[in-house]
């Protein structure tokens, strides 16, 4: 039986993140081409905001345990590991590659026949958002190591994680080894995937340990936000010494541990919501939908700028952002959705194309997509 709640926290994670860059992307022109810069860098306080919405940690959290429970079936079945995760990496990895190529396409043609230099960087902007689903990739591919880690230190794998994370945090800002920080692109979302495995575990703890991996998470975040040595912020933000996201600092783990806490005290509350019969079908219709539109967003939200462009002669971008920029917000977030809603829906078809041969042989083993 599927669990509901996993579902709608990992479909819910790709939405938030969708909406985030339609609602808060400040696009100015620069001699180079279209500059992006975030609201947050402008208005006190809001940064408070990114520690609800900055859900990447969640969504590897969430990753982890559904990959673990995938591989659990699949190894039923008599699938082996090395299948698996090469089934794995080729589902999303293809559709993140289709869109690149285009992209670059794009990019080549109107820079060579228009001789638009700055064609690159709006294809950099466009792609710049898939740089999670690379993370992904890598982690799926090291799935045997984490397997084998979970299976043989169990919790120590994620307090070891922990303290490399810390380390390398200590050979940046104490020590000044700048090139240290990208390992933490491994580490730190590597032990969001791996606590996943943990999630059953979690899952089944009295209330009050829920309670107490909340308030753990949030302690830890106001303590080494403001010890002075980490910004507030969990997403880049201007004007930052550096940020917690690029690459992710020791701040990320304790955002997840809090976001953890989180939603398992919401959980008893969401759980019933997600039982009425409207709200399920919003469930299934998101989670059908979830990553074609994260895939092609940024796809969505160009043409929705360059009609702008075209027609009003304006990018939307309001620097520092004013009554109206925050009036404008929803239509920021529709333009971009009725722009990408068509290319999902090409692109449903034409996945649904390519698989109606295979649909119709039947499978060795009955295997499912995943």
């Amino acid at each position: 039986m599927r669990d509901k709640y996993v579902d709608w926290l990992r479909a819910l994670s790709l939405i938030v993140v969708v909406v985030w860059h339609w609602a808060f992307t400040i696009l100015q022109w620069t001699p180079s081409g279209p500059e992006p810069t975030s609201p947050l860098g402008f208005t006190s306080g809001l940064w408070i905001l990114t520690w609800l919405l900055q859900v990447l940690p969640l969504f590897f959290y969430v990753g982890g345990h559904v990959h673990l429970l995938s591989w659990e079936r699949a190894q039923a079945r008599g699938q082996g590991l090395g299948a698996f995760v090469w089934r794995r990496i080729r589902a999303l990895s293809i559709p993140a590659l289709g869109l690149s190529a285009v992209w670059v396409a794009i990019g080549a043609v109107v820079t060579a026949v228009f001789h638009v230099d700055w064609m690159w960087r709006v294809v950099l902007l466009v792609l710049s958002p898939l740089w999670f689903l690379g993370v992904y990739l890598v982690l799926i591919a090291l799935l045997p190591l984490a397997l084998w880690m979970h299976r043989r230190f169990d919790v120590l794998a994620l307090i070891w994680l922990g303290g490399a994370a810390l380390v390398v945090d200590v050979l940046r800002f104490r020590y000044g080894v700048e090139w240290a920080g990208w390992l933490n692109m491994i580490i730190v979302w590597g032990l969001a995937h791996q606590a996943g495995f943990f999630y059953d575990r979690i899952v089944i703890l009295p209330r009050r340990y829920d309670v107490g991996i909340l308030w753990t998470g949030l302690f830890a975040l106001f303590g080494l936000v403001y010890s002075g040595i980490y910004p507030g912020s969990m997403v880049g933000v201007p004007g930052d010494k550096w940020s917690n996201m690029a690459p992710p600092t020791f701040v990320i783990v304790a955002l997840l541990i809090f976001q953890i806490g989180l939603v398992e005290v919401l959980r008893p509350s969401m759980e019933r919501v997600l039982e009425r019969p409207g709200w399920k079908r919003v469930n299934e219709t998101i989670n059908r939908y979830a990553l074609p539109l994260f895939l092609f967003h940024t796809t969505g939200m160009a043409i929705a700028l360059g009609l702008g462009w075209w027609l009003l002669g304006t990018l939307g971008g309001q620097v520092p952002p004013n009554l109206t920029w925050w009036l404008e917000r929803p239509i920021a977030i529709l333009g971009p959705l009725i722009c990408t809603l068509p290319v999902v829906y090409l692109y449903g078809r034409r996945t649904k194309r390519a698989a109606q041969p295979q649909n119709n042989r039947p499978h060795p083993r009955g295997d499912a997509a995943g």
